[in-house]
């Protein structure tokens, strides 16, 4: 038997707001797709918050038997600011800017969230397409949805009618909204003359002579529609119908409500049985945004390069603190909340690498309420995760495997069967390093920092044979800010232990 077939998941499926037995369509394949960056800037940490929890989606899938591919698009052409299709090109905007070219400005973005993600340990998707390699399909489905009457072309740009799709489609059932508040809640936009209704979308946008990126189309030079690109990708590699979609909170609408009904509209099938949304991450209890100068971009968190952070916070202790809580929550960030972070991954980092040199040793006749008491342990990390990918309860438990390791690593404990230890051994790593993906702290870091702090021990010494007790006084001090407790002996020696 399988691991997913002894531990079935279940996913709080976006579209139908309940939670539901995970059935794939076609298992053990798995077909899951994610909405990539936008590449026109730096990815900020509530996009890294969203490419995490879907990360951590793919690797649990993976770990249980499941044979996923993993798509994430990266979206280089033909996001406009405003989500109906109207606006200033994201990118176009950027290059010029930077005085660059586009596809530079695309190269250097999308080199920098390869960097971020490797740096977070984010794993590289199955299929990373990007919309300017899918022209052609983008192109074949705008045909494929003019030709079955559900949009209109008007001056080279071809518009979704969301209006005629109602008459046999539901449009708005993803996020709740109505057409009714769509309508009466719609900016007036640019050429909106053009569309023969306020909450139609572009799906191909003509563009003018000085747009340096635009392709031929049936309808003239143009760009394909935002909402356009994920359908055409997701299909190619995935189906017209596949398993799971996911993304961040704010693209369930337009993004993925348009994304639906692009599909549907295309070939008359829901393009994915269940939805996924990350929630957002909010600083201080406040929306993260730029204009409020709340908005971190994760090379200031290892270097403490921001007015709202009080020092570096190292990549895996930010990993950490996000999978605290549950994707579906609003996560909010704090120094507090990141310290108090890094002083729990640091513990769990800790038992990972003393797990790594435990061997079994037999300790006498087998203590059968302990063995039962670490399986039930090991089979909690598969249930909590298995229940719409709960990292948060999954971290819970393996706190409390952390307790029982540092007894064994003190020459504590009961006997167990030696299938148990190296059951609870392999889940403990597993599910620290396969499934959440977090990382050992590097040894000879370690090494480092136990350097620095004898060398502040010798400082310390000599400044208190030199009676200067200010200083001393100061090196404890700082120190113990730093979450380090210095000891001192009868004998004038000194230890530490760090918090």
């Amino acid at each position: 038997m399988t691991l997913y077939e002894q531990h079935p998941v279940s996913i709080t499926n976006s579209l139908s707001g309940k939670k539901e037995p995970f059935v794939p369509l076609n298992p053990p394949f798995v077909g899951l797709y994610s909405c990539g960056p936008t590449v026109y800037n730096e990815v900020h940490l509530g996009n890294l918050r969203t490419f995490t929890a879907f990360d951590v989606v793919y690797r649990y899938l993976t770990h249980i038997g499941y044979r996923v591919r993993y798509v994430r698009n990266i979206t280089d052409a033909g996001h406009l600011t405003n989500d109906a299709g109207e606006g200033v090109d994201r990118i176009e905007e950027s290059a010029k800017l930077e005085q660059l070219e586009p596809m530079e400005v695309v190269q250097k973005y999308t080199t920098s969230f390869h960097e971020v993600c490797r740096i977070f340990n984010i794993l590289p998707p199955s299929i990373e397409p990007t919309a300017t390699g899918h022209i052609v399909e983008q192109i074949e489905m705008v045909k494929k949805i003019l030709d079955n009457g559900y949009a209109y072309e008007t001056n080279g740009s071809v518009y979704f009618d969301v209006r005629r799709f109602m008459e046999k489609y539901k449009y708005g059932e993803l996020s709740g909204r109505n057409i009714d508040d769509l309508l009466e809640g719609t900016r007036e936009l640019d050429r909106q003359d053009e569309k023969r209704n306020s909450v139609d979308f572009a799906i191909w946008k003509a563009v003018s002579p000085n747009h340096i990126q635009r392709w031929p189309s049936p309808w003239g030079e143009g760009i394909p529609g935002w909402h356009l690109e994920c359908s055409a990708m997701g299909t190619k590699y995935l189906g017209k119908t596949f398993d799971i979609h996911g993304g961040g909170m704010d693209l369930k609408f337009p993004h993925h409500e348009c994304e639906i009904a692009q599909n549907v509209g295309a070939y008359g099938v829901t393009p994915v049985r269940y939805w996924m949304h990350a929630n957002m991450l909010t600083v201080n209890g406040e929306k993260m945004s730029k204009s409020k100068g709340n908005s971190f971009l994760p090379k200031e968190l290892f270097t403490g390069a921001h007015p709202l952070l009080e020092k570096a916070y190292s990549p895996m202790a930010v990993r950490f603190f996000m999978l605290q809580s549950h994707y579906s929550s609003t996560l909010d960030f704090s120094n507090e909340a990141l310290s108090a972070a890094e002083k729990g991954f640091k513990k769990l980092s800790n038992a990972l690498g003393a797990i790594k040199k435990l061997d079994f040793i037999p300790l006498g006749a087998e203590d059968h309420e302990l063995t039962k008491e670490l399986e039930k342990l090991i089979t909690a990390c598969y249930t909590n995760m298995s229940d719409d990918f709960n990292t948060a309860k999954t971290l819970a438990v393996l706190f409390e495997m952390t307790s029982w390791i540092n007894d064994w690593k003190a020459g504590k404990g009961t006997a167990i069967a030696s299938e148990t230890f190296e059951r609870f051994k392999q889940t403990f790593i597993s599910f620290m390093e396969d499934v959440l993906g977090l990382r050992e702290e590097e040894e000879h870091n370690q090494e480092m920092i136990d350097g620095i702090i004898q060398v502040l021990i010798e400082l310390r010494k000599q400044a208190r044979t030199n009676k200067n007790y200010a200083l001393s006084d100061k090196i404890r001090d700082d120190l113990k800010a730093l979450g380090i407790q210095l000891m001192d002996g009868k004998a004038g020696d000194m230890s530490y232990t760090i918090d």
